[in-house]
């Protein structure tokens, strides 16, 4: 049997047009993501051809309650990701089975709310903790 390595490399383009700016980059903040919070198909591309799950740049995100890490903003949650905490900076890769997963959240700048990858509505200043400008420029 003759066992060879082998190497695979993929390269990934962001989609970043919902930045409108680069005012804010170097206010983000290193955040944790939990995982358990986040669904296939709904808030992740589940992994496919060699390639690994994958939360999109833009996601909204809040901050859980109980255990300080972050999932998918969520207007009508308990757990305290009812409060808009900011947004996914970049594309954020995980392997399955994984709980956790360091991640980048965008606290200030300028952003155009129609290129976000899920519908988004700012909620009221009392249900964030950002400082976000969203503009709607479709």
């Amino acid at each position: 049997m003759d066992l060879q390595p082998t190497r695979t490399e993929t390269t990934v383009t962001a989609d970043r047009r919902w930045l409108l700016s680069t005012f804010g980059t170097e206010t983000n903040k290193t955040i944790t993501l939990d995982l358990s919070q986040f669904a296939a198909g709904t808030n992740y591309t589940a992994a496919a051809n060699g390639l690994p799950n994958v939360i999109p740049s833009g996601t909204p995100l809040g901050k859980v309650t109980a255990n300080g890490l972050y999932g998918p903003y969520d207007s009508a949650a308990t757990d305290g990701t009812q409060t808009f905490a900011g947004l996914l900076e970049f594309d954020t890769a995980f392997n399955t089975g994984s709980t956790k997963v360091g991640a980048a959240l965008r606290v200030v700048g300028d952003v155009d709310s129609s290129q976000l990858p899920v519908a988004f509505t700012a909620p009221a200043a009392a249900n964030r903790s950002d400082s976000i400008h969203f503009s709607d420029l479709s």
